[in-house]
This record gives structure tokens, sequence and C-alpha cells, in this order.
């Protein structure tokens, strides 16, 4: 089985980028953030085309939206809270059947947070905080099996997940209550797919400013997009990529996708 996450940064903008990518890539399921698409428009004829006929969506005009698209039947999973109570389209989860059984896949798109690290002065920050705090709180409760947790969660946790620790110490996504957070979500009972395979002694980033001129010579990236599993799951890891290419791409988004291999 092989899933694919990816902040799209809007899906009608970037259909065309999506069929390069199932042309390339072949996944079979297809989790992606920021559709930015309400429900009623969301494009199901031409993702369909694509060869994924089974989908799952929250979305909603110009801001957030999660999906997962999948070449197999799908079982949404409907006992998922509404985070902070917001309504904002943020999470969404199903259920598709691997060759040793079912795996639940739940894909997140974490606020953003903003600019300022003040839960005083930056209403984003707090509540990106509160937004962490309840999902942590909510996974330790339920404790899942053969399941995979994807998506752009705005966080780089470790120190090699960011160009420079020590300059993004005090920049919003790596900040110590942030990381802080993330690390006690994943330790509810996941593991870090891509550092499986990475070690956390190298550089490993999925996100790259508009900002910069010239991202490549540059390369001050983050890694904001992860695929967590849990440990069950971790034999049949087969292999992860960054598809850091991706970002070279026509109008690419400032995400590339992250693959995760499962013989699941």
């Amino acid at each position: 089985m092989r899933i694919v996450t990816w902040n799209i940064n809007s899906l009608r903008l970037r259909l065309p980028l999506l069929g390069d990518l199932v042309r390339e890539l072949t996944p079979d399921v297809i989790c992606l953030q920021e559709t930015k698409v309400p429900d009623p428009l969301f494009p199901e004829e031409a993702l369909s085309e694509l060869g994924y006929s089974h989908q799952v969506r929250r979305g909603m005009k110009g801001y957030n939206g999660v999906a997962i698209l999948s070449r197999h039947p799908l079982e949404p999973s409907h006992n998922t809270p509404d985070w902070c109570e917001k309504g904002d389209c943020r999470h969404v989860a199903a259920r598709v059947q691997g060759k040793n059984g079912p795996v639940e896949i739940h894909n997140f798109y974490v606020p953003a947070g903003g600019d300022i690290p003040d839960v005083e002065l930056n209403p984003k920050y707090a509540h990106k905080l509160a937004f962490l705090d309840e999902v942590t709180a909510w996974f330790r409760t339920h404790h899942l099996t053969r399941s995979v947790v994807v998506g752009d969660l705005n966080v780089a946790p470790l120190e090699n997940d960011v160009w420079s620790h020590r300059q993004l110490l005090n920049v919003v996504s790596h900040t110590q209550p942030e990381t802080t957070r993330l690390t006690e979500w994943l330790e509810t009972g996941f593991v870090d797919a891509m550092r499986h395979f990475i070690p956390e002694a190298e550089k490993l980033y999925t996100w790259w400013s508009y900002r910069n001129r010239d991202w490549q010579v540059s390369n001050r990236g983050r890694r904001l997009d992860h695929i967590w599993i849990t440990p069950d799951l971790q034999p049949a890891l087969d292999g992860m990529t960054v598809v850091r290419e991706a970002r070279n791409w026509s109008s690419p988004s400032d995400h590339v996708p992250v693959i995760a291999d499962l013989s699941a």
C-alpha cells in the first residue's frame, strides 16, 4: 500500500499537478491538506478519472480542507471530534482494506499559528496550542492499532527538521511549546515513519517558503509534513520518500508530497 500525504495548497488550482503525481508515483491512497474547496464544488469526477473514485473529504471555501482519495473502498470514520469547536475542516479519517486487514488513516491539517509565538498577543498561536492539546488528549484515550496519522502538522519537532535550530527557536513551527506538544502527541502510540528511515542526525525537510528566491540554493526548509504509524505496522514499513522535485513543478505548492510504502 502506497500512501502519499501532500499539502496541495488549493486542489482545484493544482489538479494538473495531482495528475502528474499520480502518473509518476501511482499511490493507492492520497491524503491532501489545504484543499480550499467546499464539498459541493469538490472535483469528484476529475479525481475519479485519475483512478480515485473513493473519496472522503471535509472542505470549506478558500481555507483549510482535507481529503482522503483511494483506489480502494473507504469506510469513513464518523466519531472524530470537532477540534476546538471551530468546524474548520482540519481532520478526516477513514479505513481502507490492506492485504492483512483494514488500516485506519487519519489526515490532519494543524493550524499554522500565525507569526507571533505568544498566546496573549496572537489568537492563532493560542488556537494552535489548544488544537494540539485536544488532539493529544483524544489519542491518549483512543488506543489505535493498524493506524496511520499523516498530514501537514505544521510543526518541525527536531533540531534537524529545520535549517537552523538556533535561529528558528522563536519562530512559529519550531518553538518549544509546539515541539513539546507534537512529541507528546507522537508518544500517545505512534512511530515516526520518516525518521525510521532518515536518522535524526540528518536534515529532513518537506516545506520551503515561497519567499526564498532560489529555494534549492538557500535550502532553508522545515519538516512540517509527517507520517506516523502504530507500532504494529512498523514491520510492514517498506520505504519512505520525500518528493523534493515537486517543489520545482510549475506553480508548485510550498510543501512537497511524502510517500510511505507499507506491505500491510
